[in-house]
């Protein structure tokens, strides 16, 4: 069995694990995304007053992309309420992809943000519908809370009675 034979297996039976990366990885790009926008507030109402909303949206709508970002990616990257925290991330995104990139897709500008957008949107729908896989804090905490649901197969046939 060559390298990549044996990598291929390995995938395929740690695929959660696998996941577990992506969403940590995911965390951790959302979390410094928020760090850059707050270290560059300017490029973010540029991009804001680009959708052409109103003067108070733009501000309002910056801080909670902010915050989705700040406290959504580090969630995230724990794996701590997964769920609703890439469903937090999710509104910015189709906002990004929707409003701000899509419309000057056929300008002859660098058009990587569009792309790169839609792989985040994408991978957190993933996210949001598979959730937390067993290296995060949410695996944990549910094992701590109900330990019977976590039994091995062995023990469980061990206890189960014969018929």
């Amino acid at each position: 069995m060559n390298a990549t034979s044996r990598m291929r297996l390995w995938v395929e039976t740690h695929s959660d694990i696998i996941w577990d990366l992506v969403r940590i990885y995911l965390g951790i790009g959302l979390f410094l995304k928020a760090i850059f926008y707050l270290t560059h507030r300017d490029y973010l109402l540029q991009l804001m007053d680009s959708m052409g909303t109103g003067w108070f949206a733009p501000a309002i709508m910056a801080h909670y992309v902010i915050l989705a970002h700040l406290f959504g990616g580090l969630l995230m990257a724990l794996g701590l309420l997964t769920r609703v925290a890439a469903l937090v991330q999710i509104p910015v995104l189709l906002a990004a992809v929707f409003y701000v990139y899509l419309p000057k897709m056929m300008f002859l500008e660098p058009r990587q943000s569009l792309e790169f957008s839609a792989l985040v949107l994408f991978l957190l729908l993933l996210t949001a519908a598979f959730g937390a896989g067993r290296w995060s804090l949410d695996h944990y905490l549910s094992r701590k809370i109900n330990p019977e649901g976590y039994r091995t197969d062995d023990a469980a046939s061990a206890r189960a009675p014969a018929h």
